[in-house]
């Protein structure tokens, strides 16, 4: 099941998407966490738009986006640097986060290396404190494309994370939720441009989308509709103002955004 937030009409909704439709979703809150497994089935309602006519939003609003550094061997391979031994955590704000076809914007007042870094997200769908990997497929509602934006420059000079990947704008997702998607073997691709600058499969994972959620709820809880961003994979590169980037995620689809100049 695919499921998605969008505006039509004036109004925010919740959908489910069959082929090019949306249909309004019964059970599943337009903030998108609002749902536990055992309490809530998500159905279609008899209400539908074409899909092409709704502007598609952020799938969630999360509290919290946390993501995994250095995850990919080859990513670490491409950097010099070793394998973690367990998972190097960093988080994005939730002011970061913007949807299919928002614009990032460059902050040329700070920055001047702008990379993306194309992942899959995993979206939380219950409460998670204390949970073992063979419980962690519990709590996950499904996954969705996410572009974890870096100022790199930022990121040397500071060492610590927390400037570089948390500027407004700097955590586009969508394009919506899919909910039956197997995270252990799925392709991942960035394109620039329209060129290809990443191509892998999750096999290259260090850490997997359970081991990372039941390491992260040992330290924090997640909560319904949190983001965990897993990881890119090699391949990273700048962006300038004009390009148009893409994170393409095999059984999920595409998450498309462009850069702009200016200020937020």
């Amino acid at each position: 099941m695919r499921l998605a937030r969008f505006s039509a009409g004036g109004k925010t909704h919740s959908g489910v998407i069959e082929g090019e439709r949306v249909f309004e979703a019964i059970g599943w809150d337009v903030l998108g966490c609002a749902m536990t497994f055992e309490e809530v089935e998500v159905m279609k309602g008899d209400i539908s738009w074409p899909l092409s006519e709704v502007h598609l939003l952020p799938p969630v609003l999360p509290s919290k986006i946390v993501a995994a550094g250095l995850n990919y061997r080859a990513h670490a391979a491409e950097l010099g640097r070793p394998i973690p031994e367990e998972p190097l955590l960093f988080m994005k704000p939730p002011t970061a986060v913007i949807g299919p076809g928002g614009e990032i914007v460059y902050p040329s007042w700070m920055s001047n290396r702008v990379d993306y870094e194309g992942e899959l997200a995993v979206v939380v769908g219950k409460a998670a404190k204390g949970v073992g990997v063979e419980a962690a497929k519990d709590h996950i509602l499904g996954y969705t494309c996410i572009n974890d934006v870096t100022a790199r420059d930022l990121q040397a000079k500071d060492v610590q994370f927390t400037r570089a990947k948390g500027f407004d704008t700097f955590a586009p997702i969508g394009p919506w939720i899919e909910t039956g998607l197997n995270p252990l073997d799925v392709k991942i691709e960035t394109y620039l441009n329209g060129e290809k600058r990443q191509d892998t499969s999750t096999t290259d994972i260090i850490f997997n989308v359970y081991e990372l959620l039941s390491f992260i709820s040992k330290v924090m809880t997640l909560l319904p509709g949190d983001i965990i961003a897993t990881g890119t994979p090699s391949g990273i590169g700048k962006m300038e103002v004009g390009d148009c980037v893409e994170v393409r995620i095999e059984g999920i689809g595409s998450l498309v955004n462009t850069v702009k100049g200016g200020n937020l």
